[in-house]
């Protein structure tokens, strides 16, 4: 199986990359997690993504905020589908990282999700490696009906 490559361009994005690596974990995807900088470490960055097919990886998620650089360039240098996490600051509520991230110029995508969406950038990942491994497809299919069963019984528990 593929591995999911996941860069943050701050320890102060660990919260947020905690989440998505808790779903890879369930789901049994292997990854690795770096800190690089977008701005502070752009040869590290850069490499990475460069050497990231040849290293086994099968998608990024890139976490950055403020001016949330860090996944468009990481896309810049690697054909493999990045995912960026949008990651909330103390000034702009994070909507600055959300802009930031999607407004990528043509040639260059980024899928984004929700501001603070580790868990979402891990299961997108998942189904992105899905599409070629059909026991991974299972477990996804699998997790979504525990979901909705868990919504069902919390939905019959009701009583007001």
């Amino acid at each position: 199986m593929k591995k999911v490559g996941i860069i943050m361009g701050s320890d102060s994005d660990l919260p947020i990359i905690q989440k998505a690596t808790d779903t890879l974990k369930g789901l049994g995807i292997p990854y690795e997690v770096h800190i690089y900088s977008a701005h502070r470490t752009p040869e590290q960055a850069r490499d990475f993504a460069v050497n990231a097919r040849a290293n086994g990886f099968g998608v990024l998620i890139a976490a950055a905020g403020m001016a949330a650089h860090l996944a468009g360039a990481i896309a810049a240098n690697t054909t493999l589908p990045v995912i960026g996490i949008p990651c909330k600051s103390s000034v702009l509520d994070g909507m600055d990282a959300l802009l930031s991230t999607v407004m990528m110029p043509t040639g260059i995508p980024v899928a984004t999700v929700a501001i603070n969406g580790g868990g979402n950038a891990a299961l997108l990942a998942a189904q992105i490696l899905a599409v070629e491994d059909a026991e991974l497809a299972d477990k996804l299919d699998q997790k979504r009906a525990a979901d909705a069963a868990a919504v069902l019984a919390k939905d019959a528990a009701l009583d007001i």
